[in-house]
Parts: structure tokens; C-alpha cells; sequence
């Protein structure tokens, strides 16, 4: 499905996308709301007015009319509520409902750029509308009959030819981001008879491949024994398939001692089955997504390497699965991280940390400036904060005040938990140096990123991100 820039006048494709407002007069029980389409060509005004349907459409948030014109075009009307009040997250939800809507009905259509522009920025108009029509017809088809439908082209029409330059550059890159969110995407939702820890870093490496100034390799079961990563051995140790720790590196073509270095750790469980702790039925389907972190990490990393950021990027990404035969880890056994420390394993589930607290310490010897890590950690930080947010905790407040600034700036939703000494000292064993679970109830997020922070090292400033 191709989407094009189109500056010519005149434009004739089967349907036609325009943004339709509403103004709001008077205030509480006087107030009155009516339709604004002063914008629109006289061809799709008269049709409007002349559709009886017509007299209950306001242009409020949420709105659709759908209206066939004389011409044999039809025109879809997009309701966006007050033009003052309009976001980039209203853009963004509002487009995507309407390709979704207009991807079976339509084999081409057009979209009006000044109609949806948001404030005075025409390129950020086009790069929200560009990633949100890609990430709404995402379909993971790989497993199904194949299906078409007949939207092959989108057209982002703007009258504005002084423009186009700086739109195509803006329309590129949101190609480049939605992209990369959708190959995300494919390899969560690949099963796990498809997708195992080893055929997670083949994909990884040949796909890299293709972005400049990247360097690729996989650290293996046997140089993990060599470098004493016992946590992540531990959890690999039921598994058929061996431990792969993919280590990332983009350099960008100009390198100052200024040049900041910032470390992207990503969980790759490809399955979860929550090891001699299993999970119950109604908890173990979906488990192929354990490795979304890694998936999450890896997609940012390749779109910083492909638009040629000017920071040095590393991107480490530790795969298994956690799974059970005569050899898998036991609750009560100990093992011995990288870093030194021992582990008292309690609970087999708690995994995607134990992992992590190898990766991390392998990170840190990399000497990053930064560190972010994400992964599918904790049920409780879905319990703390639902499905609509992403919990962050992390050891330096100005660095978690940088990620949540950036994360406002894309309608990201972040909140931050905190991990408290109480919290650290839970996680302290009484026959080894930590144990992977806390005493007591309460708090399960905070305390993940808690033991995962005993593994942070020469004061790195360090984020994690449960996406669970």
C-alpha cells in the first residue's frame, strides 16, 4: 500500500477525507454547538446540504459522515470537534478509525492536508497522519488465507507546493518509525513454535543488516559460561533452544568526546511457560509476547541507526525461554550472577529480572552515558496502573524527567513508581545476597526494578520501563 505526497490542484479519486469542526457558542445549559465547513470545496457543501442526514452533523470529536458526490466520488467527513482543542493524539486516533473504515471500501483516497493541520505545522500534521494510516492497517496475515483489500493508495493532498520538500522529509520518516513499530509488532505476535530464542537473533541480525554504521553480534551459551552469567543460564536451563544475547552497536559517522552513548536493554522471552512455578491456563496463553522489551528496543534502536541520530546507541537483547524438563531451574537453587553476587531463585516465573541482571551488568561494561531497559516485568505494575500506562522507575531523576518529557511529546502514557530502601532490602536473601522475589506482598514492580538495580553498576544513570 503506497502513500504519496500530491500537490497538484486538481485530484479525482474515489474518496476524499476532509476534517470537519465544530464551534461551541454560550456557555453550560445555553451552550450551542454548530457545524464550521467553511473549509470545504463548494462540490462537497452542496452535497452536504442537500443529504438530510446532514441536519444532525456538528463536527463534534468523533463524528463520520459519509457523503457520495455528483462527480461519482465520494467524500468522508471527519469530525474533530473545536479546531483550537485539536491534538496530535485526536489526529492520530481520528485518521486511524477512518483508514480503517475507508481500507475495504475504497481503492484509492485522499487526504487534505490543510484540513487537518494542526495549529500552523503542516510537516507534523503529515508525519501524525503518515504513522497513524500505517499503524492502523497493520494485520498480521502471515498465518491466514490471504486476504486483499482494496485500498492500494493513499494521497496526502496539499495545495501548498512551497511545502513539499519538507513534507516528503516528514512523511519519510514517519515511514521509517511506523515501520519499525510494525515489525515490533510481527515479532510479538509470532507463535512460539516460530519464533525461539535462536531464530529470534538470526532475525534480528539479518534484518540490521540493512542499516549503515551498525555492528552485530550474539554472545552464545558457552561464552555466557565463560563470563559466569549464571541468572540467565538458570533460566535458559529447561529450554531446547540456546541463550542468545544480541549486542547492537551504532556508531554515528561524526564521534566527539561529547558524544553521548546511551544503552538500549530489551526482555526477549520468547515463551514464558513460568518454569516448576507454572502459570495457570488462563495465564499462560499469550506468553509468546514475554519478549515484546526486546522486540520494543530493538525497533527504537533501528530507527535511530536508520536516521543517522548523531549518538552512539548500543542495543542488547537477551533471549530464551523459560520452560521445564529434568534439567530446569528449581525453586530454592542458587546461582551466581555475572556481577558476583548470588541469587536465591523462590519463585521460577519471576525470569525476564534474572535475565536482565546478567544483560545489565554486560551492559554496563559497554560504559553507556545512559541506560534504558524494557520489558514485560511485572502482573503488578498492570495492577498499579491498568493497561493504559507503562510504569518507569529507575535510579537518577533527571534521567526519568528526560524520558517522561519525551514520552509527553509522542502521547506516550509513563508514570513513574518509586523504588524505595525498603523495597532494596526486601530483596536481600537470607542465604545468598538476593533473593528474586520480595517477602511480602505489595509493591512487585517496584521491587523487579529493584533487584534489577543491584545489577546497574558505576553509577550509570538507569530507567526501566515495565510494558507489561
Amino acid at each position: 500500500m503506497q502513500i504519496v505526497l500530491n500537490t497538484d490542484k486538481k485530484l479525482k479519486v474515489e474518496m476524499h477525507l476532509f476534517a470537519a469542526y465544530c464551534e461551541v457558542t454560550g456557555k453550560d445549559k445555553n451552550a450551542k454547538v454548530k457545524l464550521n465547513n467553511a473549509h470545504w470545496p463548494s462540490e462537497v457543501k452542496n452535497a452536504f446540504n442537500k443529504a438530510k442526514p446532514s441536519a444532525y452533523f456538528e463536527g463534534k470529536k468523533g463524528e463520520h459522515f459519509h457523503l457520495h458526490l455528483p462527480s461519482g466520488e465520494s467524500a468522508y467527513l471527519i469530525g474533530m470537534g473545536e479546531k483550537e482543542k485539536l491534538t496530535a493524539e485526536t489526529l492520530r486516533k481520528e485518521i486511524a478509525k477512518t483508514i480503517r473504515y475507508a481500507s475495504s471500501r475504497s481503492a484509492d483516497l485522499a487526504i487534505h492536508l490543510e484540513d487537518f493541520i494542526l495549529g500552523k505545522n503542516l510537516e507534523k500534521s503529515a508525519f501524525v497522519m503518515t504513522e497513524s494510516m500505517m499503524m492502523a492497517l497493520y494485520d498480521f496475515s502471515k498465518f491466514k488465507a490471504a486476504k486483499t483489500l482494496p485500498l492500494k493508495k493513499i494521497i496526502i493532498h496539499t495545495t501548498k507546493s512551497e511545502y513539499k520538500t519538507s513534507l516528503l522529509k516528514e512523511i519519510e520518516k514517519a515511514k521509517l518509525v511506523a515501520d519499525a513499530v510494525n515489525l515490533c509488532r510481527d515479532f510479538v505476535n509470532l507463535p512460539p513454535n516460530e519464533l525461539n530464542s535462536e531464530k529470534f537473533a538470526k532475525a534480528v541480525v539479518k534484518d540490521i543488516k540493512a542499516v549503515k554504521r551498525v555492528k552485530a553480534k550474539v554472545v552464545g551459551k558457552r561464552e555466557m559460561e565463560k563470563q559466569g552469567m549464571g541468572c540467565f543460564l538458570a533460566v535458559n536451563a529447561g529450554s531446547a533452544y540456546e541463550p542468545q544475547l544480541v549486542h547492537l552497536t551504532y556508531t554515528p559517522s561524526k564521534v566527539t568526546s561529547k558524544t553521548k552513548h546511551v544503552a538500549l536493554v530489551g526482555k526477549g522471552l520468547t515463551f514464558d511457560t513460568g518454569g516448576y512455578c507454572l502459570k495457570p491456563s488462563t495465564s499462560i496463553a499469550g506468553m509468546k509476547g514475554d519478549m515484546a522489551g526486546a522486540a520494543t528496543v530493538y525497533a527504537a534502536f533501528k530507527v535511530i541507526a536508520a536516521m543517522g541520530l548523531p549518538y552512539k546507541v548500543s542495543c542488547l537483547l537477551g533471549m530464551t525461554d523459560n520452560a521445564i524438563n529434568s534439567k530446569a531451574v528449581m525453586p530454592d537453587s542458587i546461582v551466581k550472577a555475572r556481577n558476583g553476587k548470588t541469587v536465591e531463585i523462590l519463585n521460577t516465573d519471576a525470569e525476564g529480572r534474572l535475565v536482565l541482571a546478567d544483560v545489565m551488568d554486560y551492559t554496563c561494561d559497554q560504559k553507556p552515558d545512559f541506560i534504558i531497559d524494557a520489558a514485560t516485568l511485572t502482573g503488578a505494575c498492570v495492577a498499579a496502573l491498568g493497561f493504559e500506562f507503562s510504569g518507569i522507575m529507575g535510579n537518577n531523576k533527571v534521567w526519568n524527567a528526560k524520558i517522561l518529557e519525551s514520552a509527553r511529546a509522542q502521547d506516550e502514557r509513563l508514570w513513574e513508581l518509586p523504588i524505595v530502601d525498603e523495597f532494596r532490602e526486601d530483596m536481600k536473601s537470607n542465604c545468598a545476597d538476593l533473593r528474586n522475589i520480595g517477602k511480602n506482598l505489595g509493591g512487585g514492580a517496584q521491587k523487579g526494578a529493584a533487584f534489577i538495580e543491584y545489577f546497574v553498576k558505576n553509577n550509570i544513570p538507569w530507567a526501566h520501563i515495565d510494558i507489561a
